[in-house]
């Protein structure tokens, strides 16, 4: 009589590399949902846009902190969102100078929203190069 030799474990690997392999299916398929643009698309170009001019209802903040909307100068944050409605109220907008300090910017930021400011939204020149 033949002794039995115990069967030797195998590592599951094929069922590793179907796993594998039907991730790599997802993905793709996954990955082809978003319609690509359409080739002869021109995306709008913003390099030409003159960036001196804000929004006007836009709180403009000067390198030296002094505040101004519209061309004309504004006291504080307080007398400006005096100025404003409820519907201008939900979102002010702020067009900070570029060498202005961050932390005068977080501090008016602040202020503008301990005055009512639902959201404060920091308007930016963006260039796409």
């Amino acid at each position: 009589m033949r002794a039995r030799r115990p069967k030797s474990e195998r590592e599951p690997t094929i069922a590793l590399i179907n796993i594998v392999f039907l991730m790599l299916i997802f993905f793709l398929v996954a990955g082809t949902l978003a319609q690509p643009l359409d080739p002869a698309l021109k995306l709008v170009s913003t390099a030409d846009l003159d960036g001196s001019a804000p929004p006007p209802e836009a709180l403009v903040v000067h390198p030296d902190g002094r505040l101004s909307q519209g061309g004309s100068d504004v006291a504080d944050a307080g007398s400006f969102l005096a100025t404003l409605d409820e519907a201008a109220l939900e979102t002010v907008r702020l067009v900070p100078d570029r060498d202005l300090p961050a932390a005068e910017l977080v501090a008016l930021a602040r202020e503008l929203r301990a005055g009512g400011a639902q959201r404060v939204l920091i308007v930016s020149e963006r260039g796409l190069e």
